[in-house]
């Protein structure tokens, strides 16, 4: 898988089709992606591909064709994929991210946010390749923000307990390993329910219905986009600098509730928002969720590592495919 390969090219000439073989040049830089099917995986994909990186992105359920078939939970798949493909860089994104179904189902969520993590490093630490472990805000009380890499975590519920579990177990297995904590991620979402914020769009749509939205809670809406920028800059910095490991932090810099995220929809597109409803109490239903868990870039930005898309730039380039109003689209996107 390193250099030039041979690929198969399908010809058509009238009367006839052949199948040429070809070379075709492959980036000399490898970078293996866990959890490529998913919102987040997804665009760190296609971040290294388009920059001059051979990707190689892995899933279970949703991968083929696009994308290798690995169960994270098997050692052995995971062993040889990896020494196939021996990749540099390991950039893991798999991982049970709902809070609520963390806590309905501990076990499996703690397979694959702790046991399967720690597998992944001592497997990259086999090959000497970098692995970015993706954590969370959620590792973060949220009662003393901003939070800084080498603030104290105490999460609040059990997704946060399984991300900080995994951290530890990474770095136990890979001392040269990376953590990228990152908060509410949404992006260009192929259902509105793979993401927290872009789920809420069609509250914002149907405006003849009055929503509550969760006006107690401080969020820092980030695009997959950028997260998948982060981990380029930060594996392409290590191939030049082994000293690059450890925890870092990424965010956007736009503070909001969830309200305050479905106004911000609502004007991006024009629509009414009266019907939205702010509720400032804490909720108290599902897993209980830190107050304001503001992660301190600083860390990255000092490398000169980062990229933030403003959010009503971000939330307008996701969301405009599931506009029902065509009209709307019509006139401000033709």
């Amino acid at each position: 898988m390193v250099g030039r390969e041979k690929e198969l090219t399908i010809h058509f000439v009238p009367g006839s089709c052949q199948l040429v073989e070809e070379d075709v040049n492959v980036p000399s830089r490898r970078a293996l992606i866990t959890g490529a099917t998913g919102l987040l995986g997804r665009a760190v994909y296609k971040e290294f591909e388009q920059n001059n990186w051979h990707a190689v992105g892995c899933g279970y359920s949703r991968a083929r064709p696009r994308f290798e078939q690995v169960n994270l939970l098997d050692t052995h798949a995971v062993h040889d994929i990896i020494q196939d493909f021996q990749p540099h860089v390991i950039v893991h994104c798999a991982a049970e991210r709902r809070p609520d179904v963390v806590e309905n189902q501990p076990d499996a969520a703690s397979q694959l946010n702790v046991d399967a993590s720690g597998n992944l490093a001592k497997e990259a630490a086999g090959i000497g390749a970098f692995l970015i472990y993706i954590s969370s805000d959620y590792v973060f009380d949220g009662t003393n923000p901003p939070y800084t890499e080498e603030d104290a975590p105490n999460p609040l519920n059990l997704y946060g307990k399984t991300k900080l579990e995994g951290e530890r177990a990474v770095l136990e297995n890979n001392v040269g390993a990376a953590i990228l904590r990152i908060p509410v991620l949404y992006g260009e979402v192929e259902k509105l329910e793979e993401s927290a914020v872009t789920i809420m769009f069609d509250k914002v749509q149907f405006s003849n219905k009055s929503a509550n939205m969760d006006h107690w809670q401080q969020r820092f809406p980030t695009n997959v986009k950028d997260v998948a920028s982060v981990c380029r800059q930060l594996a392409e910095k290590r191939m030049l600098d082994p000293t690059i490991k450890g925890t870092f932090h990424w965010s956007g810099n736009e503070q909001m509730t969830k309200y305050e995220m479905a106004c911000a929809i609502a004007d991006a597109f024009n629509l009414p928002n009266s019907h939205l409803r702010p509720i400032t109490d804490s909720p108290v239903l599902g897993a209980p969720r830190p107050r304001n868990a503001q992660l301190d870039c600083s860390k990255l930005e000092t490398l000169g590592i980062g990229q933030r898309t403003p959010f009503r730039v971000g939330i307008k380039e996701s969301l405009w495919p599931f506009l029902i109003d065509k009209r709307w689209r019509q006139t401000v996107f033709h």
